[in-house]
Protein backbone atom coordinates (compact mmCIF):
# COMPACT_ATOMS: atom_id res chain seq x y z
CA UNK A 1 0.00 0.00 0.00
CA UNK A 2 2.81 2.33 0.60
CA UNK A 3 4.32 1.57 -2.44
CA UNK A 4 1.14 2.55 -4.40
CA UNK A 5 0.46 5.00 -2.88
CA UNK A 6 3.92 7.02 -2.98
CA UNK A 7 3.65 5.61 -6.69
CA UNK A 8 0.65 7.99 -7.16
CA UNK A 9 2.51 11.21 -6.21
CA UNK A 10 3.87 11.56 -10.13
CA UNK A 11 0.30 11.07 -10.97
CA UNK A 12 -0.88 13.59 -9.22
CA UNK A 13 1.81 16.14 -10.37
CA UNK A 14 1.44 15.59 -13.77
CA UNK A 15 -2.66 16.02 -12.88
CA UNK A 16 -2.06 19.18 -11.12
CA UNK A 17 0.06 21.05 -14.05
CA UNK A 18 -2.31 19.42 -16.32
CA UNK A 19 -5.26 20.82 -14.90
CA UNK A 20 -3.47 24.45 -14.55
CA UNK A 21 -2.40 24.10 -18.80
CA UNK A 22 -6.06 23.23 -19.23
CA UNK A 23 -7.69 26.19 -17.18
CA UNK A 24 -5.73 28.82 -18.83
CA UNK A 25 -7.28 28.30 -21.98
CA UNK A 26 -10.65 28.42 -20.43
CA UNK A 27 -11.13 24.82 -19.92
CA UNK A 28 -12.92 24.44 -16.90
CA UNK A 29 -15.74 21.49 -17.97
CA UNK A 30 -13.32 19.13 -18.66
CA UNK A 31 -11.22 19.74 -15.54
CA UNK A 32 -14.61 19.73 -13.81
CA UNK A 33 -14.89 16.76 -15.14
CA UNK A 34 -11.48 14.83 -14.22
CA UNK A 35 -12.04 15.93 -10.23
CA UNK A 36 -15.21 14.57 -9.72
CA UNK A 37 -13.89 11.15 -11.62
CA UNK A 38 -11.65 10.50 -8.25
CA UNK A 39 -14.50 10.69 -5.51
CA UNK A 40 -17.32 9.08 -8.07
CA UNK A 41 -14.94 6.11 -8.63
CA UNK A 42 -14.22 5.80 -5.14
CA UNK A 43 -17.83 6.03 -4.13
CA UNK A 44 -19.11 3.63 -6.72
CA UNK A 45 -16.34 1.07 -6.28
CA UNK A 46 -15.83 1.30 -2.61
CA UNK A 47 -19.61 0.83 -2.19
CA UNK A 48 -19.67 -2.18 -4.22
CA UNK A 49 -16.81 -3.79 -2.30
CA UNK A 50 -18.68 -2.49 0.74
CA UNK A 51 -21.93 -4.74 -0.40
CA UNK A 52 -20.46 -7.69 -1.25
CA UNK A 53 -18.25 -7.86 1.88
CA UNK A 54 -14.83 -7.98 0.25
CA UNK A 55 -13.99 -4.12 1.37
CA UNK A 56 -10.59 -3.59 2.78
CA UNK A 57 -7.92 -1.08 3.26
CA UNK A 58 -5.80 -2.55 0.50
CA UNK A 59 -8.17 -2.22 -1.88
CA UNK A 60 -9.49 1.20 -0.87
CA UNK A 61 -6.10 2.72 -1.67
CA UNK A 62 -5.66 0.45 -4.98
CA UNK A 63 -9.29 2.32 -6.07
CA UNK A 64 -8.46 6.07 -4.83
CA UNK A 65 -4.89 5.12 -7.17
CA UNK A 66 -6.75 4.19 -9.88
CA UNK A 67 -9.44 7.23 -9.63
CA UNK A 68 -6.29 9.40 -9.94
CA UNK A 69 -4.71 7.56 -12.76
CA UNK A 70 -8.26 8.31 -14.14
CA UNK A 71 -8.48 11.85 -14.09
CA UNK A 72 -5.17 12.11 -15.00
CA UNK A 73 -5.10 10.08 -18.52
CA UNK A 74 -8.56 12.26 -19.11
CA UNK A 75 -6.61 15.50 -18.60
CA UNK A 76 -3.93 14.23 -20.61
CA UNK A 77 -5.97 13.33 -23.70
CA UNK A 78 -7.71 16.77 -23.86
CA UNK A 79 -4.58 18.56 -23.23
CA UNK A 80 -2.53 16.65 -25.85
CA UNK A 81 -5.86 16.94 -28.31
CA UNK A 82 -4.91 18.00 -31.41
CA UNK A 83 -0.92 18.10 -31.26
CA UNK A 84 0.99 15.83 -33.78
CA UNK A 85 3.81 15.55 -30.91
CA UNK A 86 5.21 16.13 -27.54
CA UNK A 87 6.45 19.52 -27.77
CA UNK A 88 10.54 19.07 -26.72
CA UNK A 89 11.67 20.29 -23.05
CA UNK A 90 12.89 23.95 -23.01
CA UNK A 91 15.27 24.85 -20.41
CA UNK A 92 14.53 28.45 -20.60
CA UNK A 93 10.71 28.12 -20.22
CA UNK A 94 11.52 25.82 -17.47
CA UNK A 95 13.94 27.97 -15.80
CA UNK A 96 11.29 30.70 -15.94
CA UNK A 97 8.83 28.18 -14.07
CA UNK A 98 10.84 27.37 -12.12
CA UNK A 99 12.01 30.63 -10.60
CA UNK A 100 8.02 31.91 -10.45
CA UNK A 101 7.03 28.89 -9.08
CA UNK A 102 9.48 29.35 -6.32
CA UNK A 103 8.15 32.15 -5.11
CA UNK A 104 4.18 31.23 -5.15
CA UNK A 105 4.96 27.52 -3.96
CA UNK A 106 6.39 29.34 -0.51
CA UNK A 107 3.32 31.46 -0.04
CA UNK A 108 1.45 27.67 -0.77
CA UNK A 109 3.00 26.55 2.39
CA UNK A 110 2.05 29.05 4.34
CA UNK A 111 -1.38 29.23 3.29
CA UNK A 112 -1.12 25.39 4.36
CA UNK A 113 0.31 26.49 8.17
CA UNK A 114 -3.02 28.50 8.05
CA UNK A 115 -5.89 26.11 7.18
CA UNK A 116 -3.48 23.54 9.82
CA UNK A 117 -1.56 24.88 12.56
CA UNK A 118 -4.59 25.51 14.55
CA UNK A 119 -5.68 21.74 14.56
CA UNK A 120 -2.19 20.68 14.72
CA UNK A 121 -2.09 23.06 18.10
CA UNK A 122 -5.48 22.21 19.66
CA UNK A 123 -4.68 18.69 19.62
CA UNK A 124 -1.06 18.85 20.79
CA UNK A 125 -2.26 21.58 23.14
CA UNK A 126 -5.43 20.77 24.25
CA UNK A 127 -6.10 17.18 23.62
CA UNK A 128 -8.02 14.81 21.36
CA UNK A 129 -11.39 15.28 22.42
CA UNK A 130 -10.93 19.60 22.00
CA UNK A 131 -9.71 18.65 18.84
CA UNK A 132 -12.55 17.04 17.88
CA UNK A 133 -14.93 19.71 18.65
CA UNK A 134 -12.61 22.89 16.72
CA UNK A 135 -12.36 20.14 13.79
CA UNK A 136 -16.02 19.62 13.21
CA UNK A 137 -16.50 23.24 12.94
CA UNK A 138 -13.36 24.01 11.01
CA UNK A 139 -14.83 21.98 8.34
CA UNK A 140 -18.32 23.44 8.16
CA UNK A 141 -16.05 26.80 8.11
CA UNK A 142 -13.94 25.72 5.66
CA UNK A 143 -17.43 25.41 3.07
CA UNK A 144 -17.54 29.39 3.14
CA UNK A 145 -13.88 29.27 1.30
CA UNK A 146 -15.29 27.47 -1.80
CA UNK A 147 -16.88 30.67 -3.44
CA UNK A 148 -13.76 32.62 -3.58
CA UNK A 149 -11.18 29.82 -4.47
CA UNK A 150 -13.71 28.90 -7.71
CA UNK A 151 -13.94 32.71 -8.19
CA UNK A 152 -9.92 33.38 -8.06
CA UNK A 153 -9.34 29.95 -10.67
CA UNK A 154 -12.28 30.92 -13.01
CA UNK A 155 -11.27 35.04 -13.04
CA UNK A 156 -7.04 33.90 -13.49
CA UNK A 157 -6.58 33.22 -17.36
CA UNK A 158 -8.26 36.76 -17.83
CA UNK A 159 -6.17 38.20 -15.31
CA UNK A 160 -2.96 37.02 -16.73
CA UNK A 161 -3.74 38.50 -20.10
CA UNK A 162 -4.97 41.87 -18.85
CA UNK A 163 -3.51 45.09 -18.08
CA UNK A 164 -2.11 45.84 -15.06
CA UNK A 165 -5.50 48.40 -14.38
CA UNK A 166 -7.81 46.50 -16.05
CA UNK A 167 -6.61 43.20 -13.33
CA UNK A 168 -7.13 45.75 -10.63
CA UNK A 169 -10.35 46.58 -12.20
CA UNK A 170 -11.66 42.99 -12.68
CA UNK A 171 -10.19 41.81 -9.61
CA UNK A 172 -11.78 44.66 -7.42
CA UNK A 173 -15.66 43.79 -8.57
CA UNK A 174 -15.41 40.38 -8.09
CA UNK A 175 -14.08 40.93 -4.55
CA UNK A 176 -17.36 43.07 -3.98
CA UNK A 177 -19.78 40.71 -4.99
CA UNK A 178 -17.75 38.24 -3.75
CA UNK A 179 -17.74 40.09 0.10
CA UNK A 180 -21.32 40.30 -0.30
CA UNK A 181 -21.95 36.70 -1.22
CA UNK A 182 -19.79 35.66 1.71
CA UNK A 183 -21.72 37.75 3.97
CA UNK A 184 -25.44 36.20 3.09
CA UNK A 185 -23.66 32.82 3.57
CA UNK A 186 -21.80 33.46 7.10
CA UNK A 187 -24.91 34.89 8.53
CA UNK A 188 -26.70 31.35 7.67
CA UNK A 189 -23.80 29.42 8.68
CA UNK A 190 -23.90 31.19 12.01
CA UNK A 191 -27.95 30.46 12.09
CA UNK A 192 -27.37 27.08 11.28
CA UNK A 193 -24.66 25.94 13.67
CA UNK A 194 -26.36 24.11 16.20
CA UNK A 195 -27.89 22.28 13.27
CA UNK A 196 -24.55 21.76 11.60
CA UNK A 197 -22.89 20.55 14.63
CA UNK A 198 -25.69 19.19 16.89
CA UNK A 199 -27.61 18.12 14.92
CA UNK A 200 -26.01 16.59 12.46
CA UNK A 201 -22.87 14.67 14.92
CA UNK A 202 -24.64 14.76 17.53
CA UNK A 203 -25.35 16.25 21.31
CA UNK A 204 -21.68 15.71 22.60
CA UNK A 205 -20.54 18.20 19.43
CA UNK A 206 -22.81 20.79 20.88
CA UNK A 207 -19.24 22.45 21.86
CA UNK A 208 -18.27 23.17 18.01
CA UNK A 209 -21.21 25.88 17.81
CA UNK A 210 -19.34 28.76 19.39
CA UNK A 211 -15.69 27.64 17.44
CA UNK A 212 -18.25 27.56 14.18
CA UNK A 213 -19.77 30.70 14.38
CA UNK A 214 -16.05 32.32 15.48
CA UNK A 215 -14.91 30.55 12.52
CA UNK A 216 -17.57 32.65 9.90
CA UNK A 217 -16.20 35.51 10.43
CA UNK A 218 -12.43 35.23 9.22
CA UNK A 219 -14.65 34.54 5.58
CA UNK A 220 -13.90 38.17 4.70
CA UNK A 221 -10.53 37.75 5.29
CA UNK A 222 -10.28 34.59 3.02
CA UNK A 223 -12.32 36.18 0.49
CA UNK A 224 -9.56 39.49 0.39
CA UNK A 225 -6.31 36.89 0.34
CA UNK A 226 -7.45 34.75 -2.35
CA UNK A 227 -9.06 36.87 -4.69
CA UNK A 228 -6.27 39.83 -4.26
CA UNK A 229 -3.81 37.60 -4.24
CA UNK A 230 -4.30 35.38 -7.19
CA UNK A 231 -4.55 39.01 -9.10
CA UNK A 232 -1.15 39.82 -7.74
CA UNK A 233 0.06 36.35 -8.81
CA UNK A 234 -1.39 36.47 -12.28
CA UNK A 235 0.14 39.79 -12.77
CA UNK A 236 3.92 38.00 -12.06
CA UNK A 237 3.92 39.35 -8.15
CA UNK A 238 4.11 36.43 -6.16
CA UNK A 239 6.27 38.22 -3.83
CA UNK A 240 3.83 40.63 -2.61
CA UNK A 241 0.99 38.11 -2.66
CA UNK A 242 2.85 36.13 -0.08
CA UNK A 243 3.14 39.57 2.26
CA UNK A 244 -0.66 38.67 3.53
CA UNK A 245 -0.37 34.84 3.86
CA UNK A 246 3.12 35.75 6.18
CA UNK A 247 0.89 38.16 7.86
CA UNK A 248 -2.01 35.55 8.67
CA UNK A 249 1.09 33.10 9.43
CA UNK A 250 2.45 35.17 11.71
CA UNK A 251 -0.46 36.10 13.65
CA UNK A 252 -1.80 32.60 13.60
CA UNK A 253 1.29 31.18 15.06
CA UNK A 254 1.51 33.59 17.71
CA UNK A 255 -2.21 33.62 18.65
CA UNK A 256 -2.05 29.96 18.78
CA UNK A 257 0.17 29.73 21.59
CA UNK A 258 -1.35 32.50 23.46
CA UNK A 259 -5.13 32.00 22.99
CA UNK A 260 -5.52 27.57 22.87
CA UNK A 261 -4.03 26.86 26.31
CA UNK A 262 -6.47 28.68 28.18
CA UNK A 263 -9.34 28.90 25.60
CA UNK A 264 -8.94 26.04 23.94
CA UNK A 265 -10.81 25.40 20.50
CA UNK A 266 -12.77 29.03 20.84
CA UNK A 267 -9.05 30.64 20.73
CA UNK A 268 -7.98 28.69 18.26
CA UNK A 269 -10.86 29.97 16.50
CA UNK A 270 -10.42 33.84 17.65
CA UNK A 271 -6.70 33.01 16.17
CA UNK A 272 -7.54 32.40 13.19
CA UNK A 273 -10.37 34.49 12.50
CA UNK A 274 -7.68 37.46 13.77
CA UNK A 275 -4.92 36.06 11.56
CA UNK A 276 -7.46 35.90 8.42
CA UNK A 277 -8.68 39.17 9.02
CA UNK A 278 -4.80 40.56 9.40
CA UNK A 279 -3.62 38.60 6.25
CA UNK A 280 -6.78 40.36 4.58
CA UNK A 281 -6.33 43.57 5.56
CA UNK A 282 -2.46 43.69 4.23
CA UNK A 283 -3.26 42.04 0.96
CA UNK A 284 -5.55 44.82 0.19
CA UNK A 285 -2.83 47.25 1.11
CA UNK A 286 -0.34 45.77 -1.16
CA UNK A 287 -2.74 44.86 -3.90
CA UNK A 288 -3.84 48.64 -3.65
CA UNK A 289 -1.04 50.14 -4.19
CA UNK A 290 0.79 47.10 -7.04
CA UNK A 291 -2.16 47.73 -8.94
CA UNK A 292 -3.07 51.60 -8.58
CA UNK A 293 -6.57 51.09 -7.16
CA UNK A 294 -8.51 53.04 -4.88
CA UNK A 295 -9.61 51.83 -1.32
CA UNK A 296 -13.10 52.63 -1.74
CA UNK A 297 -13.33 50.56 -5.00
CA UNK A 298 -12.75 47.25 -2.50
CA UNK A 299 -16.12 48.59 -0.47
CA UNK A 300 -19.06 46.34 -1.21
CA UNK A 301 -22.05 48.51 -2.67
CA UNK A 302 -25.67 47.50 -1.37
CA UNK A 303 -26.65 48.62 -5.13
CA UNK A 304 -24.54 45.52 -6.59
CA UNK A 305 -26.57 43.35 -3.89
CA UNK A 306 -29.81 43.47 -5.83
CA UNK A 307 -28.89 41.70 -9.46
CA UNK A 308 -26.68 38.83 -6.94
CA UNK A 309 -29.46 37.89 -5.37
CA UNK A 310 -31.73 38.33 -8.78
CA UNK A 311 -29.18 35.84 -10.14
CA UNK A 312 -29.08 33.32 -7.01
CA UNK A 313 -32.94 33.36 -7.03
CA UNK A 314 -33.03 32.65 -11.09
CA UNK A 315 -30.08 29.36 -10.10
CA UNK A 316 -32.85 28.17 -7.54
CA UNK A 317 -35.71 28.09 -9.62
CA UNK A 318 -33.74 26.61 -12.61
CA UNK A 319 -32.56 23.87 -10.30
Amino acid sequence: MLVLALAAIPVLILQSGLQTLIQSQYGFAITNAAWLLAPVTNLTVNGLFAALGILTVGSAVAVWAGGQLLATVVLARHALRGLSRIPRPDPALARRALAFGSQTHLGRVMTMGNYRLDQWFVGAISGSRELGLYSVAVAWAEALFYLPTALAMVQRPDLVRASRVDAGRQATAVCRVALLATTVLAILIVGAAPFLCVTIFGPEFSGAVPDLRILAFGAFGIVALKLLGSALNAQGRPMLANVGVGVAFVTTVALDLLLIRPYGGAGAAVASTAAYTAGGIAIAVVFIRALERRPAELVPRPAELVPLLRQLRALVGRA
